[in-house]
């Protein structure tokens, strides 16, 4: 039997030469001293409350709620967007197809453009960033442009780019195209004109469109907002600025009137070289594979298209003809949904959460006597103008 000498292992300690940190963690009272500064003034954009949370708070079965607070599509998605999703889960192992070849040549197909002319995004908002990453330098003190009541991600759009946000006078509440007109400076970058516009539902039109656009300085980029122009019927002709080559970018989106809202789908139109330099600030896979089969085929479902506008035509004249009877102020709107003043937004938009409904207050737009209200069913609408008299009716007994 053999032996060994037992061997002693021996441990080569390393000098690693330290250096002094920019700061001093013990003494860091904030993660402020960290984060960029301009996301202080950054407010977190709140979103229509949830059905979910609602039954929670009040204990009911969540199919006891109407929500009628973030302009979704009252019908669900198309059924045969759920049938081509359902089938797209097979291959859920697999990364999805990056350029989104399918869906922006059936876009292209359908809209008379070029697949080049097309980005998709995660949701519109997103493609909203890409613009923002391309187009916006804070260090160069930019501007962008927008309207006193437009889409509020604008604003956090533009703060978190660090640039200067200007917000155009609403008069009426339509927007001003000839007052951003005169705002534009030598450091306007974006000019952003939702049509129609949320949360007014106000529309403006092919005139003073194509008045604005052929004022507009050529260094300045037109935004066009277009999440519910299926919703319109004789919808204002922004793509001819594209075809034209004009520095013109339209959005639009599969959540509204396509009923995707929850798979995060939208996309940017643009002529090539814009479409290009947009690429470059993408995520890559930024849209799921899921999402992209379900646009495809909600795409090409002219019956559940139609169907949608039927209601939300039929449901929005409805709620409009309600608001008058009631005495309400309300804004005459083009898509789906209704801006209706109540008196006090929040307070009234608490009195019918209670009664399982939900509605949008507009205190964070700067309009605290306003709420949104989304078009639903009609029996949801009913329901909703029976609630509304019944919180309104109340406050009145109570001021009596």
């Amino acid at each position: 039997m053999s032996s060994s000498k037992s061997k002693k292992k021996s441990h080569k300690i390393l000098q690693v030469e330290t250096f002094p940190l920019p700061f001093n963690l013990s003494r860091m009272t904030s993660i402020w001293e960290l984060a960029n500064p301009q996301l202080r003034d950054v407010t977190v954009y709140e979103a229509g409350k949830p059905i979910e949370e609602t039954a929670r708070e009040l204990g009911v079965d969540p199919e006891g709620i109407i929500k009628l607070a973030s302009n979704e599509n009252p019908l669900g998605p198309s059924p045969k967007a759920a049938q081509a999703m359902r089938a797209a889960l097979n291959n859920a192992n697999l990364y999805p197809d990056g350029s989104g070849f399918y869906l922006c040549k059936a876009i292209a197909a359908k809209l008379g453009l070029a697949p080049e002319n097309i980005i998709l995004g995660n949701g519109s908002n997103e493609a909203l960033e890409f613009l923002g990453h391309a187009f916006l330098d804070g260090e160069r003190e930019d501007e962008v442009i927008a309207s006193e009541y437009a889409f509020v991600v604008y604003k956090l759009i533009a703060t978190s780019f660090g640039v200067r946000m200007i917000e155009v006078a609403s008069p009426d509440y339509q927007q001003d195209l000839e007052g951003m007109l005169e705002s534009v400076t030598p450091r306007t970058r974006l000019i952003f004109i939702p049509n129609p516009n949320n949360p007014t539902g106000t529309l403006v039109s092919q005139r003073k469109i194509d008045s604005f656009v052929s004022r507009v300085p050529e260094q300045v980029i037109v935004v066009f907002d277009e999440a519910y122009f299926e919703f319109l019927d004789n919808p204002p002709d922004t793509l001819r600025f594209v075809r034209e080559g004009r520095n013109v970018i339209v959005l639009r989106t599969f959540s509204k009137i396509h009923g995707l809202a929850g798979l995060r789908i939208g996309y940017a139109l643009a002529r090539p070289d814009v479409i290009d330099v947009l690429h470059r600030t993408r995520q890559p896979f930024n849209v799921n594979s899921i999402a992209q089969a379900g646009a495809l085929a909600a795409l090409e479902d002219e019956t559940h298209l139609r169907e949608t506008k039927r209601v939300i035509d039929e449901g929005r004249a409805y709620l409009q003809e309600q608001f008058a009877e009631m005495k309400l102020l309300f804004v005459r709107g083009a898509a789906n949904f209704v801006m209706v003043n109540v008196g006090d937004g929040c307070a009234v938009f608490e009195k019918l959460l209670r009664r399982k409904i939900i509605v949008r207050p507009l205190k964070g737009y700067g309009l605290p006597e306003w709420v949104r209200i989304s078009v639903g069913t009609m029996e949801q609408n009913k329901k909703l103008i029976a609630a509304l008299n019944e919180v309104l009716g109340a406050d009145v007994g109570q001021l009596a």
